[in-house]
């Protein structure tokens, strides 16, 4: 039996390494592809920080940073593993949020009463093509000129890898992994298409935050589980209380 992994390349491998080292099989299905868009900077502000809400906005930008010369700028990472992608690319100070885009704003808050930013500054956002909240109006609200650039797009991957299709009319998949409410609507029009779907929804459902499970229990999944927090060691934990009753 095996876990599914609907998270994009490359986080998806780091998962699937965790996963391995827990005791479980892994497959692989990376429902939603990296593009990076075109970075062309046209403001002429200059930025007293940085925020961030995926690894793969800094991933998009890496080749440019030193001649953007952002590296010097404080960045404001959603949660840890953005952080850590952040600290690959150069940046000496950053500053962590607890997972989520409403912890992300909160810490910028608190950035400006510590005075690691001014507290009507001017902040670069690093953003996706689609976001699920205006974090840049929300903070613009209070105070700071927020200047957001798209850095790069998530398109849907229409087909589910053989193997996994497989799996499901095996019964040879005991639960799914969601990371993001974008890839767990590409997770389930990818089923949808493949004919699996009714087995896919049949098992436990994984999901970081409240707002990925709503988009599986809309979908008619019964057995759908929340993460404590929004990380990974999290979502672990809430994995391994759902197979305990198929374990026990």
């Amino acid at each position: 039996m095996s876990i599914l992994v609907t998270r994009p390349h490359p986080d998806n491998e780091a998962t699937a390494e965790a996963l391995r080292a827990r005791g479980h099989a892994v497959l692989l299905a990376p429902v939603l592809k990296f593009e990076p868009v075109a970075f062309h900077d046209e403001s002429e502000a200059g930025y007293d920080g940085i925020i961030v809400t995926s690894a793969n906005a800094i991933r998009a930008v890496t080749p440019q940073l030193r001649d953007l010369d952002l590296l010097k700028l404080p960045l404001f990472a959603v949660g840890e593993h953005t952080a850590e992608v952040a600290r690959a690319a150069g940046f000496a100070e950053v500053i962590v949020a607890g997972g989520d885009a409403a912890a992300l704003h909160e810490r910028v808050i608190q950035g400006a009463r510590d005075k690691v930013l001014k507290k009507k500054g001017t902040l670069l956002y690093l953003a996706g093509a689609d976001l699920s909240r205006d974090l840049g109006g929300d903070l613009g609200a209070e105070g700071f000129n927020v200047v957001t650039q798209t850095t790069y797009r998530m398109a849907p991957v229409k087909h589910l890898p053989r193997e996994v299709c497989e799996g499901f009319a095996a019964h040879g998949v005991e639960a799914v992994l969601h990371y993001s409410r974008r890839s767990a609507r590409a997770f389930l029009a990818a089923a949808q298409d493949e004919g699996v779907e009714i087995s896919a929804l049949a098992i436990p459902q994984c999901c970081l935050s409240e707002t990925v499970a709503g988009v599986l229990r809309d979908a008619g999944a019964a057995q759908v589980a929340v993460a404590a927090k929004p990380d990974e060691i999290a979502l672990f934990e809430t994995l391994e209380r759902a197979l305990r009753p198929r374990l026990a």
